[in-house]
């Protein structure tokens, strides 16, 4: 095990300022493309794990924290707009189940809403914690987590994988920041125990249906496998991981067809043709749920930046690996967000909905860690600046992740 420290990434605050002024100053470099045939290498598995590790790291949340204090923008305008939310509330009820029923579009809701928001508030209350240090946050959180872990047994009906994943996705960075940056949490091996045995077996195998299950799905599974320090299940996680987002964002190189995930049975064109919601002609950033709409589309874009972005700060990169397809899909579906036409062999020339708050994390990776060009998706995302929460497992994406270079 390995702690985040930032001596080990920024020797001062000097040096923090020089690497924030060069992640925002340098010029964007020209559009890159991953040569056909010639996929980036695989990274390998890191050795330890790094803790606080879900979806943000000791050195970003200092970043964040020291432009609050600085009161610097857009971090200043996210915080407020964090702390004034009901999800930073320090007299907020827990609402814990033994068995959550979530169907079709949450009916029925017999608890779904209550774990989804008691999971989002949890990590609000961590993030107000680490950056106000006043223990109150800390304690709140700990409270609804604690309440949960002494209850939930199971997830049932039809959503209940998808349910899962999105409530599974908010705890462990809850619990990641107060195990590792508060003084005391006797609760923590309960919680871990309720992620092991109601949450990672619900998620660890992954699903067949549209495509943002199985992204959520397992960026759940590699938040817990963190906070477990499990490695077969990080592993399982990245290979799940590795096998999706190629069958979930098609670009040109994949040939006439998009990929298919390991095991959908997706053996004919016509079949692939109607997993991908009718869609014939294909696109460079075209995504599986496009022609379907923007927000499950955006469902599905934001896991594959979270899962990214955890396994990037546990010392095995697979931005490189997805880089390519996330620019492109982030791009075309931006650019008809901000109102250029739908072409009529995209969609039937129409789109439906729009993208939500997900663009944060995944923007920060490609055009200000890894220089690509994405002017659509920069507009976009400043545009939508404060990004506030989805209320399903996005939350404050511009306070922990606008610019942040660490």
């Amino acid at each position: 095990m390995r702690t985040g420290t930032i001596p080990r990434v920024f020797g001062t605050a000097a040096a923090l300022a020089a690497l924030l002024t060069t992640a925002l100053a340098a010029p964007a470099v020209a559009e890159r493309s991953t040569t056909p045939g010639r996929a980036p290498a695989e990274a390998a598995a890191p050795a330890d794990f790094t803790h606080p590790g879900v979806l943000v790291s000791r050195p970003q949340l200092d970043f964040v924290r020291g432009r609050i204090q600085a009161g610097a923008q857009p971090w200043k305008s996210a915080y407020d707009q964090m702390m004034g939310s009901k999800y930073a509330s320090l007299t907020r009820t827990a609402k814990p189940r033994a068995v959550v029923e979530c169907g079709s579009y949450s009916n029925p809701n017999n608890g779904c809403t209550d774990e989804r928001e008691d999971a989002i508030a949890a990590y609000t209350l961590s993030l107000a914690w680490y950056i106000t240090q006043d223990s109150r946050y800390a304690q709140k959180a700990i409270q609804i987590m604690d309440a949960w872990s002494a209850v939930i047994k199971d997830h049932t009906n039809s959503n209940a994988p998808l349910q899962t994943g999105w409530a599974g996705s908010s705890w462990p960075r809850a619990a990641e920041i107060i195990k590792y940056t508060y003084s005391s949490w006797p609760g923590s091996g309960r919680f871990g125990t309720m992620l092991r045995n109601v949450y990672l077996p619900e998620v660890t195998n992954g699903s067949h249906s549209n495509g943002n299950w199985e992204l959520s799905m397992t960026e759940a599974a590699i938040g817990i496998a963190v906070f477990l320090e499990d490695r077969a299940a990080y592993d399982k996680a990245v290979g799940k991981f590795r096998g999706r987002v190629p069958a979930y964002i098609y670009v040109t190189a994949d040939g006439s067809l998009p990929k298919v995930a390991p095991g959908s049975g997706l053996d004919t064109r016509a079949k692939v043709i109607n997993y991908w919601q009718g869609q014939s002609t294909f696109m460079d950033g075209l995504s599986q749920e496009t022609c379907r709409d923007l927000t499950h589309t955006g469902y599905g874009l934001s896991a594959i930046s979270h899962i990214a972005e955890t396994s990037r700060i546990q010392g095995q990169d697979l931005y490189p690996e997805i880089a390519d397809r996330l620019r492109h899909a982030m791009g075309l579906h931006a650019k008809h967000q901000l109102g250029t036409p739908v072409p009529s062999s995209l969609c039937g020339g129409s789109l439906k909905d729009n993208l939500g708050p997900v663009t944060e994390v995944g923007f920060n990776a490609l055009a200000n860690r890894l220089g690509y060009a994405m002017t659509n998706t920069q507009t976009l995302t400043e545009r939508q600046r404060p990004a506030g929460s989805n209320n399903l497992f996005v939350a404050w994406e511009t306070l922990t992740h606008a610019n942040n270079p660490a």
